[in-house]
């Protein structure tokens, strides 16, 4: 990773993103000592311009950042840095230094879900229940969204509304399983909704 960090006189901007939420959280500081640190402790330092030291981001109040992963801008100047915040971001005690709520969209846990089930079909760990649906076979896994849909239908039709989005989670839970193991995304969907809701889409 190239970083400039000659332009800013030693420090460069390192704009703090909730690795799941995808929220914007704070603005601090790096030097390469604090970015080095970041590195290797997986927690978000920073070098702070009043004080004119390192300090990692919870230190005092226990609210750490675990580092995910950091990227540099195209003129490798500013850093984003996502990660997973254990607390309040801003010393006032709100999710974020702008006192925004650090909540993400429901469907965006969707992506999250399907990261984590991804991981399941590389690593295929013993006594996971969607690990023996990937050794079960592409039949199995397709059966399964098929009753889940079936039961979905009979919930939706005779039962509660509670019932219905009971098994509406895990019909979309089995569907995500299946498209991981066809190379497809939940995404892949979304895309498709996307394109056939504009006007001059014809069906095929």
């Amino acid at each position: 990773m190239e970083i400039d960090f000659e332009k800013g006189g030693g420090l460069v901007p390192a704009i703090i993103q909730d690795a799941n939420t995808r929220q914007v959280l704070m603005l601090g500081y790096m030097n390469q000592e604090a970015l080095a640190k970041t590195l290797d402790t997986g927690l978000v330092t920073f070098y702070s311009r009043t004080r004119q030291t390192l300090w990692t981001k919870g230190e005092t109040s226990g609210n750490n950042l675990r580092l995910v992963d950091i990227k540099s801008d195209c003129d490798h100047d500013t850093l984003l840095v996502r990660a997973i915040p254990t607390g309040p971001v801003c010393h006032t005690g709100t999710d974020t230094c702008w006192g925004e709520d650090n909540e993400g969209r429901p469907l965006d846990f969707l992506s999250q879900l399907q990261d984590f089930i991804e991981k399941r079909h590389e690593e295929m760990p013993e006594g996971s229940y969607t690990t023996s649906l990937f050794r079960d076979g592409l039949n199995r896994m397709a059966q399964k969204v098929g009753e889940e849909a079936l039961e979905l239908v009979i919930e939706a039709t005779n039962g509660s509304n509670e019932r219905m989005v009971y098994e509406g989670a895990d019909m979309l839970y089995h569907l995500i399983v299946l498209l991981t193991s066809k190379g497809l995304r939940i995404e892949d969907l979304a895309s498709e909704l996307r394109v056939r809701h504009d006007p001059q889409w014809k069906k095929h």
